[in-house]
């Protein structure tokens, strides 16, 4: 017997391919729509993140749009935008939450007195760009890379700058683009205050439950129920 590939590609990849090749086949034709989220997740026998997932990667190669109001609708055969094996967006967060949670944890004991007034100017930062209705990315990342920092751990800082930065990649852009809001972004200002105040407190424990419990309520933010009348409840 021959030896054979190693299978590597994500599960969310493994489903999109599925889904473009039986829009491909006709089995879905243009103009049609796709089951509902949670149907296909039942059908597939997967979880409602990883089909999220999915739909993203087939809405970015141009095969799909979700239409409020009208579901996932079928709107191309070929895809006109080829992509890597990148990670999920939503298990990107799950991973953050794990790392980030200890390293909120290492902050609330370090002796960097220059660490809780740059955080609260990270909120400044994201609350003056709400304000002006430009998504407050840039003091979003200040935060959660101010924190790595507190850990003195340069690996650490690289593994939260890459994770981080998968937002740049054109799968976080567009599950953002749905998603993010006005309201949700001045949620995550609270959520970072509150780890911020943890932290000012020198209190590990807390510290660590306000940041997982802040990408923990990321992930549900992103786990919502499509615009289309589908029942929001999360997975």
């Amino acid at each position: 017997m021959p030896i054979q590939p190693v299978e590597t590609r994500r599960l969310y990849r493994q489903i999109a391919d599925q889904l473009r090749l039986l829009i491909q086949s006709g089995e879905f034709a243009i103009g049609s729509r796709l089951p509902a989220e949670r149907d296909l997740a039942v059908q597939l026998g997967v979880s409602r993140p990883s089909v999220r997932e999915a739909l993203i990667a087939l809405e970015v190669q141009g095969l799909i749009e979700v239409r409020g109001g009208s579901g996932i609708v079928v709107v191309g055969r070929e895809p006109v935008q080829l992509l890597d094996n990148a990670h999920g967006p939503l298990e990107i967060i799950r991973a953050r939450q794990l790392i980030e949670g200890e390293l909120a944890a290492v902050a609330a004991h370090t002796d960097d007195a220059t660490l809780v007034p740059d955080l609260r100017d990270t909120l400044r930062e994201m609350e003056s760009d709400i304000a002006a209705r430009t998504p407050p990315i840039r003091g979003d990342r200040h935060f959660h890379l101010r924190i790595a920092q507190a850990s003195d751990n340069s690996p650490l800082l690289a593994i939260v700058t890459q994770l981080f930065d998968e937002r740049n990649g054109p799968l976080f852009a567009r599950l953002g683009s749905h998603f993010e809001r006005e309201a949700t972004w001045q949620q995550a200002v609270a959520e970072h205050r509150a780890v911020v105040d943890a932290i000012e407190r020198r209190d590990p424990q807390a510290a660590l439950q306000a940041m997982s419990s802040h990408l923990e309520h990321s992930h549900e933010r992103f786990s919502a129920g499509w615009l289309t009348g589908e029942p929001t409840d999360t997975p």
